[in-house]
């Protein structure tokens, strides 16, 4: 008895087979040449008339020919299609995270969609915002946030000095040059906060995203190893449609 991964694999050559045998039946059909046949003899007014051979051409066509080798290659494709379709009804596993069931008798089509969503729920973890590792960081209860310890910092304000290049003489001014002075004014106590998450966090996601991610796969690949029933539905459909 086959299994559901055997049909899996062998389904897409069959759908490629029928759907080139049913565009090469389709194309053969429009040709009315190929359809066609004649036969035609030649006989003469009298005797010493002249004699020609007989005219003919074969029908190469026949569309009853052409419908049931159709039915044949189609037969195969519905029964192959069924026969997947009726087991992924049946087909079902557990997906199993460090010896845990974390979601039981998952179905086939539903293993699918999870290997999709976390595919993306892998690459929205791995791009979640990670807090500056050259800050200290503590978490704040008040903000829900994480913060730094305060930094304090001196704010300073230019002043104006006076530096006396030359003394004033009877015949020159003083040479005065203007500079200006750092002075401390005040000071500034700095917090940062952050709403962003620590790298082990981050971390840790990603590892229950993967870890997710690995038992789906074992999942669907227990749930693939099933066997199966065919099924024989081609035979019903064109029995019908072509009979």
């Amino acid at each position: 008895m086959a299994k559901l991964n055997q049909i899996i694999a062998v389904e897409k050559g069959v759908k490629s087979r029928a759907h080139q045998d049913l565009t090469t039946a389709h194309h053969g059909l429009q040709k009315p040449a190929l359809l066609a046949g004649i036969a035609r003899t030649y006989q003469p007014k009298d005797e010493e008339g002249e004699q020609l051979p007989p005219e003919s051409t074969l029908v190469q066509v026949k569309a009853e020919d052409v419908l049931r080798d159709t039915a044949k290659t189609l037969t195969r494709l519905f029964d192959v299609t069924a026969t997947k379709d009726w087991a992924n009804c049946a087909a079902r596993a557990d997906v199993t995270v460090d010896g845990r069931v974390l979601v039981a008798d998952v179905p086939v089509a539903y293993l699918l969609f999870l290997e999709k969503q976390l595919t993306d729920i892998n690459t929205f973890v791995r791009k979640l915002p990670v807090l500056d590792a050259a800050e200290s960081w503590t978490q704040d209860p008040s903000t829900d946030s994480w913060k730094t310890e305060p930094v304090k910092t001196v704010r300073t304000k230019k002043v104006p000095r006076n530096h006396v290049k030359a003394e004033a003489t009877e015949k020159h001014p003083a040479q005065v040059e203007v500079y200006y002075e750092d002075i401390p004014v005040g000071y500034w106590t700095t917090v940062k906060f952050s709403g962003a998450l620590p790298a082990r966090r981050v971390n840790e996601l990603l590892d229950r995203v993967e870890k997710l991610q690995q038992a789906v796969k074992f999942a669907r690949e227990e749930a693939n190893g099933a066997e199966v029933t065919d099924q024989r539905v081609g035979d019903a459909v064109f029995g019908y449609l072509f009979g």
